[in-house]
């Protein structure tokens, strides 16, 4: 049966495939580790209490009906609140849209700026850039990043690629890295696409900044930067994604937020309206009231993230430890969000059984059957499947899930020939 040009071209997440396999393993009884999708098991990482708490009432209240289109105005006035003490950012209501989540405002900024054949600049790794490009027809470039950043992009990188560009899509914390942008990097990345701005005549669209920020309140010992703050004059051109889904464990409550220029905004807004991605009424209801309480939502965070920082500290020390055993594995020190990157460097050699592992697939998939431990390749966020290096989640697992592993890993490791 014929379909579109673009469902024929699009592929679908190779992360939510790897997560799938791995659940339809458990479901025929095999005990594996987790570490694929970005999630949270809600047993181990509960929503804050206050927060479902407040879901309930406002269902028990009947907010069941449709919200505005660009989120209940509460919420929008307890985000503007949020901006301004939390990052010292000013924006205006209208200039805040809250959707379901993170993915349609991301794919809404994308819709809204870029036309067929534009040029969309991306860190690999990164997540779903790649597949946003083919969404919007968009010709994608991404630009390889190296562990001695971090993985993080530079100016220098980026900078060569930015003629005719019409968007820049960065992240910090990064998916799928865990790793963060220093004042002095996202500085020189501003500085830059002021520069490449200025040299614009008045009838070209900028380049323009998206900068998915749904990490932030997630950082252990590192500042959180972003580039209205460090450049105020990037303001015009910068469109911040954000949300509650990963700072408050609360993924399926799906509430999340972009905010930017107004007109930019409005123009997402009338996208959205049409593919009705909206927050559930009663959750933005709930999300006004208990994020508008820094006190209680900073003793969650402080607890969430001791808990989240145990875990992607028992896995950094565990892998440190291998690596001193002279397995050929490292891991960089983690600084936001739920993800290490692991760089596990067994692609060429064999199985017990002969079979040769050609690629950071087959080294995954057998982790998974002699290990019972999975992890996403790099190359499911824009990297070739030569390249070694793997995201592990932590939030579907328990701390004893996690150093009960390292020894399986070990045994595993040390059967490759």
């Amino acid at each position: 049966m014929n379909v579109s040009v673009l469902a024929n071209a699009l592929i679908g997440s190779e992360i939510i495939k790897i997560g799938n396999e791995v659940n339809e393993m458990k479901r025929k009884g095999a005990k594996i580790a987790n570490l694929t999708i970005g999630d949270f098991d809600p047993s181990i990482f509960p929503i804050p209490e206050a927060l479902k708490q407040e879901i309930i009432a406002a269902y028990n209240d009947h907010q069941t009906n449709y919200p505005p289109a660009d989120g209940i105005l509460p919420l929008r006035e307890t985000v503007a609140g949020v901006l301004k003490d939390r990052y010292d950012l000013d924006y205006a209501t209208s200039d805040i849209l809250i959707a379901g989540g993170s993915r349609p405002l991301i794919y809404a900024t994308y819709l809204a700026l870029v036309d067929p054949g534009d040029k969309v600049i991306y860190p690999a790794p990164s997540w779903n850039n790649n597949h946003y490009c083919t969404l919007s027809s968009a010709q994608g470039i991404a630009v390889e990043t190296t562990v001695e950043n971090n993985f993080m992009p530079t100016a220098a990188q980026l900078k060569p690629h930015f003629k005719g560009a019409t968007l820049l899509a960065l992240c910090s914390p990064l998916n799928p890295t865990g790793t963060m942008f220093t004042k002095e990097q996202l500085e020189e990345i501003c500085d830059a696409v002021i520069e490449e701005n200025n040299s614009r005549s008045a009838d070209e669209k900028p380049l323009y900044i998206m900068y998915d920020q749904i990490y932030s309140l997630l950082t252990f010992g590192k500042e959180h930067f972003n580039p209205v703050s460090l450049r105020p004059e990037l303001k015009d051109v910068t469109i911040y994604i954000d949300g509650i889904s990963k700072c408050l464990a609360s993924t399926g409550v799906r509430v999340g937020w972009g905010f930017g220029p107004e007109l930019i905004v409005s123009k997402m807004k009338a996208l959205l309206g049409h593919i009705g991605a909206w927050a559930p009424k009663a959750e933005q209801v709930a999300v006004a009231k208990y994020f508008k309480d820094s006190t209680q939502v900073d003793q969650f965070l402080g607890e969430f993230k001791h808990q989240v920082q145990e875990s992607l500290d028992a896995l950094y020390d565990g892998f440190q430890s291998l690596k001193s055993k002279g397995f050929n594995v490292d891991a960089v020190v983690p600084m936001g969000a739920i993800y290490l990157t692991l760089e596990i460097d067994y692609i060429g050699k064999t199985t017990p059984d002969g079979t040769a592992l050609k690629n950071s697939a087959d080294v995954n998939f057998y982790l998974i059957q002699e290990a019972q431990v999975a992890l996403v390749p790099f190359s499911a966020f824009g990297n070739e499947d030569s390249m070694p290096w793997f995201r592990a989640s932590v939030g579907g697992c328990s701390l004893s899930d996690i150093q009960d592993m390292i020894p399986r890993i070990e045994k595993a490791l040390s059967q490759l020939k």
